[in-house]
């Protein structure tokens, strides 16, 4: 079958739909068009008749009896409809003829009625294009589905398919499939993606656990080579022992500290830590966080710039608390004793409210800023300093999290300024 046959099917397909929908939508207006006027109908000639009432009595009586009645005419052909109302015992009250103000009722009801008629016709245009625009998607669907059900592979294809996988390993850091054959050209394509997923995820979980291993080493190595010098020495000598406890303790502290760093990592990618989420004000969420740092640092000067406006976001105020405390770490660790911290908060030029930290450290590379939320990533002034190279990892994972991102300015010998944007609360 040819494109342009395959259009004209769909077209058809597609035209056919959009009558069953139209007609099923026509009736269903004019069911309720119909409704609607006779009950327009009514609620006007019992206002007709309850209004005659009032004129007649001042009132209406709800014990008084009710009816229309037909009554012949003498001299002309056709009857008078009179509206009657009387007492229990059949005495009449009240008789007015109703024959005219029922058919005046019935023509304005009828004149609603053709001009819902006329706008239902009129806005047949418009509704058939909107039916047409609501069916794209699923008769393209559909059609996807015709085509797949239709496509007849061979023994060759399939034989073709099994060969190009067998010699192809997810793990090799090149080749991509290749059928050579314009039929299975999706097919290909689909694969190739899956192979480059499954090749980056090898290559990602071959560094971590080379990393892993590398942070783990030196610990390990430390320790046994305490425990090996207590061993011979440190049984009778206390300097020897005291140093050694210390440095043991010193070195189980920092794999606790790494493991709990993967931990928290291997549960965040799992799925398993999940955000608590609430009101929080920036510059309560701040002031907090520098008080904390006064009493925890000693040895850097601590400033909270409060000129900023302050926001109103939606986050976990533990996990943003420990992102905003990674990155005042990170700065303690890499200025000089004595300089100062600055902390900030407020709005950006688009509106976003912010989290700022800024330091007068070493500051990084441009080369380096692209690497530096990898995990274990450390820079080679980093490297001189005690650290996991898991921190900003953790960071960024709980950014992602609250859907913010970091604006880091930094530059060699003048420190860095990181920046947590959060989105903006609408």
């Amino acid at each position: 079958m040819s494109f342009s046959q395959e259009q004209n099917k769909a077209e058809r397909r597609m035209t056919s739909i959009t009558r069953g929908l139209h007609w099923y939508w026509i009736r269903n207006k004019l069911l309720r068009a119909l409704g609607s006027v006779l009950v327009t109908f009514l609620l006007l000639s019992a206002g007709w008749c309850a209004s005659q009432e009032y004129t007649a009595f001042g009132k209406i009586v709800p014990e008084y009896s009710r009816e229309i009645l037909s009554v012949p005419v003498n001299k002309d052909p056709g009857v008078e409809l009179f509206y009657l109302v009387s007492e229990k015992d059949g005495q009449f009250l009240l008789s007015v003829p109703c024959l005219v103000p029922l058919i005046v009722v019935a023509s304005i009801c009828l004149a609603l009625f053709v001009i819902q008629i006329a706008d239902l016709f009129l806005s047949y245009p418009r509704e058939d294009r909107a039916f047409r625009k609501i069916l794209a998607p699923i008769n393209e669907i559909a059609l996807k589905a015709d085509e797949l059900s239709r496509m007849s592979f061979s023994e060759d294809k399939y034989q073709l398919i099994e060969d190009a996988i067998e010699h192809i390993h997810p793990g090799q850091e090149e080749g991509l499939l290749s059928f050579g054959d314009k039929d299975l050209t999706g097919v290909e394509a689909a694969m190739n993606n899956l192979l480059l997923r499954m090749r980056d995820t090898l290559r990602q979980q071959s560094r971590f656990v080379n990393d892993a291993s590398h942070e783990l080493r030196t610990p390990i190595a430390v320790i046994q080579g305490y425990a090996s010098m207590l061993d011979r020495w440190g049984k009778t000598d206390e300097k020897i022992l005291d140093e050694s406890i210390t440095a043991i303790r010193n070195e189980a502290d920092h794999m606790n500290y790494l493991v709990e760093q993967l931990l928290f990592l291997a549960r965040g990618d799992s799925g398993k830590t999940a955000l608590h989420t609430e009101s929080v004000h920036t510059d309560a969420l701040m002031n907090e966080i520098f008080e904390e740092s006064l009493m925890i640092d000693e040895k850097h000067r601590y400033r909270l710039q409060t000129g900023g406006q302050a926001a109103q976001i939606t986050a976990d105020p533990g996990l943003m608390k420990q992102a905003v405390r990674i990155l005042i770490d990170n700065a303690a660790k890499y200025t000089p004793a004595g300089e100062e911290i600055l902390l900030s908060y407020g709005y950006t030029d688009k509106g976003e409210p912010y989290l700022q930290v800024q330091d007068t450290g070493c500051g990084m590379a441009e080369s380096e800023l692209p690497h530096i939320f990898e995990r274990f990533y450390r820079s080679d002034e980093a490297r001189s300093s005690a650290g996991t190279g898991l921190g900003l990892s953790i960071a960024k994972w709980i950014v992602d999290k609250h859907e913010g991102h970091f604006e880091i300015l930094s530059r060699k010998d003048l420190g860095t300024r990181i920046r947590i944007v959060l989105p903006r609360k609408e």
